[in-house]
């Protein structure tokens, strides 16, 4: 079989759908693709190294390593792994999630798709997050704003910290003019130094500028490397979104994705990947093309880990975080 023939010279990705549907007419163009992304270099047979040129397709979606004769299965290793759908769908649902503003619900998918069931639209979607977070992504740069907001929780009177039946959300984002920059956030089990430093080391550069509020456990962090700023927010006499902007506007964004999208459904123990969703979506919102989009999460889907069923639904069910 010969190799796709992109009908526009010089580009990764189709910018529109018109071209995406050219692009990937047929199951071997989809396999020929992920290969282009999985082996840039040309095909390295995993049983004896040989780096060669993509070899012929096989049936089955396999390729043949001309030097020992191993068979190997193009979409092996990757999320696709084990899937028994046609990668045209697979393809058709993750141009879907990348192309919605606000994300895509199960619902959703599985209606556009014509999916079978709620639960495979779910478990897509979830495999989909997964690769939504790039191994080795740099980190933030000076200066960073730092802040916690508070998901869920069930007839609580108390907000901020101290609220109980809440899952505590650490949020930074970059300083860039009067809007934010990149962002970063993760599911922490509290605001103790060692919950908060820990976020902030895996997240900002070192020797950037930390802005944080007053809260106590954000002290210590100059003997971390950081500058930090406190910003005392009952002394500057204005509201904390007008001091600090731009955690605040992330969380009120996710909040609004939270509610709107998934209608303030999300099990505690999924949260964290809704999180690398919206920051997916957060990092690269001025991208000029939703293609661009599209190609990104497909890099990052044949580099990521199968994750089997098992390990989504995340063992025993856990309640609903709901607003």
């Amino acid at each position: 079989m010969e190799t796709q023939k992109y009908p526009v010279a010089g580009t990764d990705y189709p910018r529109t759908f018109q071209e995406f549907d050219i692009w990937f007419a047929s199951e071997e163009n989809c396999l020929q693709y992920v290969a282009k992304l999985r082996w840039p270099d040309g095909f390295r047979c995993p049983a004896c190294g040989v780096i060669a040129e993509i070899p012929s397709l096989m049936e089955r979606g396999l390729y043949l390593c001309r030097q020992c004769k191993h068979q190997t299965s193009i979409t092996a290793g990757t999320l696709f792994h084990k899937t028994h759908k046609p990668l045209r769908i697979w393809f058709l649902a993750m141009w879907f999630v990348t192309s919605q503003k606000h994300g895509a619900s199960a619902l959703g998918l599985k209606r556009v798709l014509g999916l079978g069931s709620y639960n495979t639209a779910w478990e897509w979607l979830h495999k989909l997050r997964r690769g939504m977070v790039r191994p080795g992504r740099d980190q933030l740069k000076s200066p960073v704003e730092v802040d916690e907001t508070y998901i869920g929780g069930v007839g609580t009177q108390i907000r901020g910290r101290g609220a109980e039946g809440k899952t505590i959300v650490a949020i930074a984002a970059e300083i860039r003019g009067k809007g934010p920059g990149r962002i970063r956030m993760a599911v922490v089990p509290d605001v103790s130094s060692e919950s908060l430093h820990a976020f902030i080391e895996d997240n900002v550069q070192m020797g950037s500028e930390v802005r944080t509020d007053g809260w106590s456990g954000y002290k210590g962090l100059e003997a971390k490397g950081y500058r930090h700023k406190v910003i005392n927010i009952a002394a500057s006499g204005d509201a904390a979104h007008v001091v600090m902007p731009r955690v605040h506007r992330v969380a009120s964004l996710f909040s609004r994705v939270w509610l709107g999208t998934h209608q303030g459904a999300i099990r505690p123990s999924h949260l964290a990947y809704y999180l690398d969703e919206f920051t997916f979506r957060f990092n690269r919102r001025n991208s000029k093309t939703r293609g661009l989009l599209f190609y990104r999460l497909m890099e990052q889907a044949v580099d990521c880990a199968p994750a089997p069923r098992k390990i989504l639904i995340g063992g025993q069910p856990q309640p609903v975080v709901r607003g």
